[in-house]
């Protein structure tokens, strides 16, 4: 191909790309979020929405939820809130939960990595976790991040950062 045809055709190139519409993203916009999210957002008190595509050391996971604003500061659904944010609230359950993340889901190598003194403690924390959402017993042995509590779960480290 001589050098005059690669020219012409890295400038068809080009061209093609200046002329094509801006992806989705910051530079389409500071707002491209939020200019989707209006139209479900008009005629009530608002809605939050939370997503994201993570590699993990499981896999990858996508997820996307919305709430509507009213149903986040119902009074009667405090208390759930409030047990379900607690679990995260003990560093060694957060980071337990970030390791198991991370890709090390079997109890005794989380328990050796977090330098817990006895089975007794990961397995408490384990409970509580459990008992939250944020975790799910796997293969006998093993715990997982259950794929609808990755997002929210990095949403919860992320607000707090």
């Amino acid at each position: 191909m001589l050098m005059e045809e690669r020219i012409a055709r890295l400038e068809e190139r080009v061209a093609a790309l200046e002329e094509a519409p801006a992806a989705p993203g910051p530079s389409a916009g500071d707002f491209w979020v939020l200019d989707g999210l209006r139209p479900a957002a008009e005629g009530n008190d608002g809605v939050v929405v939370w997503a994201g595509i993570v590699e993990t050391g499981m896999g990858p996971a996508e997820w996307q939820m919305g709430r509507p604003v009213a149903e986040l500061i119902d009074p009667d659904r405090v208390d759930a809130f409030a047990d379900r944010l607690a679990a995260l609230g003990h560093p060694v359950r957060l980071s337990l939960v970030l390791a198991v993340l991370r890709g090390t889901t079997k109890v005794t190598d989380l328990a050796e990595q977090l330098a817990l003194a006895s089975t007794g403690q990961i397995y408490h924390h384990l409970k509580a976790l459990t008992a939250a959402g944020w975790l799910r017993q796997a293969a006998r042995g093993h715990v997982t991040v259950p794929a609808e509590r990755v997002v929210p779960l990095l949403v919860a480290v992320g607000v707090s950062s």
